[in-house]
């Protein structure tokens, strides 16, 4: 029974030493006054029913700021586990302030702060703690972290850093309207105790203003306050810690708050009656005098417009509103005339012009007054029936010629006679005179339009009984033009030529520029009629007043010929029509490539050092292309010279006929050969000397005549021909290659005989050279003429 209940009283024990582990082996929550740490297991060993071996234990630490006793003030105490009370566990601190401001028993553990702590500044210290064995000096604790609090006190008064504050609020405003809201800061602790929790409350500025003592919010307390009676206030509001409990620090700041202004009150003229002068003599559209409305209010809330009510008055005056100075400006709208009426009576209002509905109970917001303006009698100055004058005349009009009337009157009922005269420090008072009595404006000499096209004078107009009333006007005289300057073409510069121009192009347009006005019509362009046509170029009117220079032909060369001179005649569309000749220069260049315009391309000049490497290679290649092209002609030349005879077959002369693709000498080639030694080469030798002789006849007699057919006896032309293109093939004096040589053979044996004038017998001339002289003068005119023809066809 012992043995078997022996377990049974051990698992009360157990289960006292599962307590006691857990007591001390797991941290427990935070308190003000206890903490305890322990020293963690290796990853490895989690058996929960293992007691820990070793463990720290130590208070929770806090030290209250501001201390001022004469010992150090007291923190806490560190304590181990192993600690059996021997003294041979060392303990160490270290971290912020360790040793400076935080000291430590090394046998005991207890923790003292040396120095007076501002929570202020810094609230809290980190620092590690170790406890060591003092005789082999091993660690007995790992070194461990942990936190020493500054505890607050209210040593900080509330502040309002950005004070004193100003704020404001539309006057007439309503009870409880919020104002400003003004916030406090406390630099103590708000979690701890009441030492920043703040209460606002208001030292003055009552019963105008109230403040809520949470919020800080200041509002209106009274109604209806009037910004024209009072229009700041200064409010003190104070701010109390510990909830404004008794022994709180507290702090006060200013706010000036000022009532902004509401139109709540209506314009007032001082007066109900006015009266002013006004000179008949006042100028229409100018300022004749000012009234003006008080407004206590201010800005928009006290601008106003002002009006005339009565017709007779509005009639004559016109009112409007200088919005500066919020005055009635009176103008007036038509002249004055004292003989026709002495005195007018004006209705003036002045209403505000910016409302609020809100004081319409306060209103109208308007008020009237009476103005009276006496019109007083003045020797007025003559007064022109015209504000300004504009006058014309033609240019080149001769001196004394009519340009306009200037008239003025004198407005007072005496009518005095006016004189008239050209104020002398006026422009263009050296062109123009005017008649003192009639104001009668003519010129002093030509004008030109081209010079001056517009003259401005002044004409003065002045009583004759009193010269000291001068009145002026502003008198415009234009100068008409008329068609007397030809048009011309500006040639300031050579109009280029392209290189590349084709047949047709247009090279350039050209425009013609008169002095005369453009009124006088449009400009033609031709070519001169009295020069012969160019063959490089040629011109076409656009009819807009422009022509387009074109090229007749293609092939421009720079070095050829650079220059060109094309005349052009130009005339205008004015009556006379005038007409002038410009000669234009045109330069032929190689042109750059893209441009919109023609523009010559720089030049360069060749040189050994300018040319680039694919600039020779390029020239290399021309050359050996140019050396081939030579090499091939030589050769051809060289094969040509071997001749090959025109008959290829010997079996039918007739039917083989060679040709070429140049042509020969033409008609004109009589030269080439002799048909007539065809026959035979005995009658060769003798056909050439008739030849001779004829010749000579023919030198002689001034004229050719057709070769007499030669008789010649029947041979064998077929032994004629071989012996032809034997003489033929070795002759090198004789025919090119691209003479036709034909050899026609009829055969024998024909039964209607031989029609060839071949065989003709030679007629014998009955022309005897001495008597041509003899013939008269149209005969020896004929001779002359065939004698220089036929010099022309000698060789």
């Amino acid at each position: 029974m012992r043995a078997a209940s022996s377990p049974a009283y051990l698992s009360p024990l157990l289960l006292c030493l599962c307590v006691l582990q857990r007591s001390y082996g797991t941290p427990s929550p935070p308190s003000p006054t206890f903490a305890h740490n322990q020293t963690k297991l290796p990853d490895g060993d989690k058996d929960s029913h293992h007691r820990p071996k070793r463990g720290w234990i130590w208070n929770q630490f806090f030290v209250l700021e501001e201390h001022i006793g004469p010992d150090a003030q007291y923190v806490g105490k560190l304590h181990s586990n192993s600690d059996k009370g021997d003294g041979s566990v060392q303990y160490l601190l270290s971290g912020e302030g360790a040793g400076t401001i935080f000291t430590i028993n090394e046998l005991t553990g207890d923790i003292h702060a040396k120095k007076s702590l501002d929570r202020e500044k810094k609230s809290h210290y980190v620092l590690h703690a170790r406890a060591v064995d003092r005789f082999t000096n091993r660690a007995v604790e790992p070194e461990s972290e942990f936190i020493i609090k500054v505890q607050d006190v209210n040593d900080n008064a509330p502040k309002f850093p950005d004070g004193p504050f100003s704020a404001s609020v539309p006057e007439m405003a309503d009870i409880g309207m919020s104002v400003f809201q003004i916030t406090a800061t406390d630099a103590d602790d708000p979690t701890y105790g009441n030492s920043a929790k703040i209460v606002y409350s208001i030292l003055q500025g009552q019963p105008f203003f109230t403040v809520d003592p949470k919020t800080g919010v200041i509002r209106t307390a009274l109604p209806n306050m009037d910004r024209e009676t009072r229009e700041m206030y200064s409010v003190i509001i104070q701010a109390k810690d510990m909830a404004g409990s008794v022994g709180g620090l507290s702090g006060s700041t200013t706010v000036n708050i000022t009532l902004t202004d509401v139109n709540d009150n209506p314009p007032r003229f001082p007066q109900k009656n006015y009266q002013l002068y006004v000179p008949e003599s006042a100028q229409v559209g100018k300022a004749v005098g000012k009234i003006k409305a008080n407004d206590e209010d201010l800005g928009v809330n006290a601008e106003m417009t002002y009006r005339i009510t009565n017709e007779d008055g509005a009639a004559m005056f016109s009112i409007s509103t200088d919005s500066d100075k919020r005055e009635g400006i009176i103008s007036l709208r038509k002249p004055l005339d004292y003989e026709k009426k002495k005195a007018y009576s004006l209705n003036i209002e002045g209403v505000n012009t910016h409302l609020d509905p809100r004081f319409s109970y306060l209103g109208p917001f308007k008020d009237t007054t009476t103005l009276k303006l006496i019109i007083g009698d003045v020797d007025e100055a003559p007064v022109f029936t015209m504000d300004y004058y504009i006058m014309d005349v033609y240019e080149n009009a001769p001196a004394g010629t009519e340009v306009g009337m200037v008239t003025a009157q004198d407005p007072d009922s005496t009518r005095s006679k006016v004189r008239y005269s050209i104020d002398q420090n006026a422009e263009g008072d050296a062109l123009f005179s005017i008649d003192v009595e009639s104001g009668l404006v003519t010129t002093t000499r030509s004008l030109d339009r081209e010079e001056v096209a517009w003259h401005n004078i002044t004409v003065m107009a002045s009583e004759i009984d009193n010269p000291n009333l001068v009145s002026y006007v502003p008198v415009t005289v234009q100068v008409l033009d008329v068609n007397d300057n030809a048009p011309y073409i500006a040639t300031d510069s050579a109009l280029v030529v392209c290189e590349g121009s084709k047949a047709g192009q247009v090279i350039q347009t050209i425009r013609a520029t008169d002095k005369d006005n453009f009124a006088n019509g449009r400009f033609t362009f031709a070519l001169p009629e009295d020069l012969p046509a160019n063959p490089n170029f040629t011109l076409k009117d656009n009819e807009d007043s422009s022509a387009s220079v074109l090229a007749r032909r293609q092939g421009f060369s720079q070095a050829e010929q650079e220059l060109y001179q094309l005349p052009v005649v130009v005339w205008d569309g004015g009556e006379p029509l005038l007409s002038s000749t410009s000669t234009l220069t045109l330069r032929v260049c190689p042109c750059q490539r893209g441009a919109r315009t023609p523009v010559c391309r720089a030049q360069a000049f060749l040189s050994s050092a300018g040319l680039s490497t694919g600039a020779l290679i390029a020239i290399l290649l021309c050359v050996l292309i140019l050396l081939a092209i030579v090499v091939l002609f030589v050769t051809l030349r060289s094969k040509k010279s071997k001749k090959e005879p025109l008959i290829i077959s010997a079996e039918d002369i007739r039917e083989n006929v060679v040709t070429y693709d140049d042509e020969g000498g033409g008609e004109e080639d009589t030269e080439a050969f002799d048909i007539a030694a065809l026959r035979n080469p005995a009658a060769a030798e003798e056909m050439r000397m008739r030849k001779d002789l004829q010749s000579e006849v023919w030198r002689a007699m001034g004229t050719e005549a057709l070769s007499p057919a030669l008789t010649l006896p029947d041979e064998d032309i077929h032994e004629v021909i071989k012996l032809k293109v034997v003489e033929a093939d070795q002759d090198t004096s004789g025919p090119p290659y691209d003479s036709l040589q034909t050899y026609a053979y009829e055969g024998r044996g024909s039964p209607s005989g031989s029609i060839s004038s071949l065989d003709l017998p030679e007629p014998q001339s009955e022309l005897d050279l001495s008597e041509v002289d003899n013939w008269g003068p149209e005969v020896q005119i004929l001779s002359r003429v065939f004698q220089d023809k036929g010099q022309q066809h000698v060789p």
